[in-house]
């Protein structure tokens, strides 16, 4: 009787373990399915880098106004700055330089993802063909990309072509290596497992190796999109032309030529502007996407 009694308090005690469990589980699930108050996201993510902009307006007007740095030519003040952003959207013009920019900068960054992608796959799985441009890839990667400029000039002439040229050449390598990096670190264990389901070939690429591969694919294309960007604000400083119309490279390369540092000034925080709205509007949230796909992001 006893024995049975023993029985009967070890299952009740199992019982109450996996419920605890369940109700663990389940509340691991709620909370990362939860997504943060946008109280917590503005004043995590949105205030302190408005506290940080705020920071350094203070500091550079204070700079002018008390006279520590007197030349307009070498510094301009913050009001000076507004006022030309202010002619530039009065004119209609200030639209019309981002577009010229984002427009090539998108285009080409696409054109590079089409070639950098099978590139990278083909490089990261056959051994020949990585031993033979594995690291030309890595070399072209860090040749700054202005290089590319004089020869594209001459090869194409002062066109889009040239332009797109330039961030082709700026941004497969990054492509290309990231996604080989990603490969590379993809577990052995998933590979046979496909295979073992019939994922050979382009279908295991394409279900396995990719999917797996994603994170160091996804740090590549955001490397590849950095070095687009500086590769078409190098062609547009260099090779600019009336008939290419005026983005901000060629903006700010006006400016230098009519000694204008507010225009200058314009050009820079347009370039940086974009930058940063590209990072937040495209690849933050893939990047968040994949890690809370994966678990990795509990919150956000």
């Amino acid at each position: 009787m006893a024995s049975s009694d023993t029985k009967t308090a070890r299952t009740d005690e199992t019982r109450e373990r996996s419920a605890g469990l369940e109700a663990g589980l389940d509340a691991l699930e709620t909370s990362a399915t939860t997504r943060t108050p946008f109280s917590v996201t503005a004043r995590t993510k949105i205030l302190p880098p408005l506290v940080a902009t705020a920071v350094v307006l203070v500091i550079w007007q204070g700079l002018i106004s008390f006279n520590i740095v007197t030349d307009p030519t070498k510094l301009p003040s913050p009001g000076d700055v507004a006022a030309e952003f202010k002619d530039a959207w009065l004119e209609g013009k200030l639209l019309g330089y981002i577009w010229t920019s984002v427009e090539r900068g998108l285009l080409g960054f696409l054109l590079a993802l089409a070639i950098g992608t099978p590139l990278g796959l083909v490089v990261a799985r056959v051994k020949f063909i990585r031993a033979a441009i594995g690291p030309v890839l890595s070399g072209l990667q860090s040749l700054p990309s202005v290089a590319w400029v004089p020869p594209a000039v001459l090869w194409l002439g002062l066109n889009n072509s040239m332009m797109y040229a330039v961030i082709l050449l700026g941004a497969v390598p990054s492509i290309a290596n990231g996604l080989v990096s990603g490969i590379d670190q993809v577990p052995p264990l998933f590979l046979r497992a496909g295979r073992t389901m019939g994922a050979t070939g382009w279908r295991g690429a394409w279900h396995i190796v990719l999917p797996a591969a994603l994170p160091g694919y996804l740090a590549g294309l955001k490397q590849g999109w950095a070095f687009s960007w500086r590769s078409l604000m190098a062609a547009e400083i260099i090779a600019s032309s009336p008939d290419l119309g005026i983005g901000l490279g060629a903006l700010l390369e006006n400016g230098r030529n009519a000694s204008s540092m507010p225009m200058i000034f314009e050009a820079i925080f347009l370039i940086l502007f974009v930058g940063i709205a590209v990072d937040l509007l495209i690849f933050s949230p893939l990047e968040r996407r994949v890690l809370r796909s994966r678990g990795l992001l509990v919150k956000g």
